[in-house]
């Protein structure tokens, strides 16, 4: 895959994908959007990959969307841009295998609503994060409202918006963005570690996981009840090999294979 604004590359089960365009602090717009699109349309043919990772070059993850698309934006255009970045980011989210963002360095606007997407959130502690659309005159439009409120709250979705300043790292994880965090050089190598440790489980629970979590999350607690127990009771049908790999591997005292 050629890209003029990403990097990917697979290390054994795990692959890493870069936004690469450092001298705009990784901006995102209609170019970034389209190369991301195709990116997802062809790794959804790989099948070795267990564990996704994105991250950016050089000193951010994501700093936002490209202000200076905005000068001449129409209303249409805002329409369509929203539209875009929100399919492109739904279908990250939408991948069948666990995604990790390691944000080495701003994750602000677009690039906290790209984390967001993701799964799991690995942080540099130095870095600061945050939604400062309300200091343009805009509102974020990448999903950021609904995947804020979602993550924490009404309150800290409020705060996170109309503060504009955005958040240090810590207080990122204090508030349920960020999972972990690491040293700046040490960001990559930790999802990483955690993207291994990953894969080490059954492909197919890590698939279901991410299912049940996900749609549980829109569900009451009754539906995503009766779905936990529905998607478990599934698990014991004598077609389900990963199942009983790892439950004879557990009696074993080996490890599993997972084919």
């Amino acid at each position: 895959m050629n890209f003029s604004y990403l990097i990917y590359e697979e290390r054994d089960e795990v692959g890493i994908l870069t936004l690469n365009r450092p001298n705009a602090l990784n901006a995102l717009n209609n170019e970034v959007f389209d190369e991301l699109q195709s990116f997802l349309d062809s790794f959804k043919q790989s099948i070795n990959v267990r564990v996704l990772i994105i991250t950016g070059a050089g000193k951010a993850f994501v700093a936002g969307a490209d202000i200076k698309a905005f000068q001449d934006m129409t209303v249409q255009g805002g329409y369509d841009f929203s539209e875009k970045g929100k399919s492109v980011f739904r279908n990250i989210a939408q991948l069948p295998i666990p995604v990790i963002a390691a944000i080495n360095g701003f994750a602000l606007g677009g690039g906290l609503e790209l984390a967001l997407a993701c799964d799991i959130r690995i942080a540099n502690k130095d870095t600061r994060l945050g939604l400062p659309e309300s200091s343009l005159g805009l509102i974020p439009g990448f999903n950021g409202t609904v995947e804020a409120l979602k993550q924490v709250g009404l309150g800290h979705a409020m705060y996170l918006m109309m503060t504009a300043g955005g958040v240090k790292a810590t207080e990122a994880y204090e508030l349920g963005l960020v999972q972990k965090l690491a040293e700046a050089d040490q960001v990559l190598d930790n999802a990483i570690d955690m993207a291994k440790k990953i894969a080490k489980n059954s492909p197919n629970a890590l698939r279901l996981l991410k299912t049940v979590l996900r749609e549980g999350k829109e569900m009451t607690r009754t539906d995503a009840e009766a779905m936990e127990s529905r998607e478990f009771g599934n698990l014991f049908d004598e077609k389900q090999t990963e199942r009983i790999e790892g439950v004879n591997a557990f009696i074993e005292k080996r490890k599993p294979n997972w084919n």
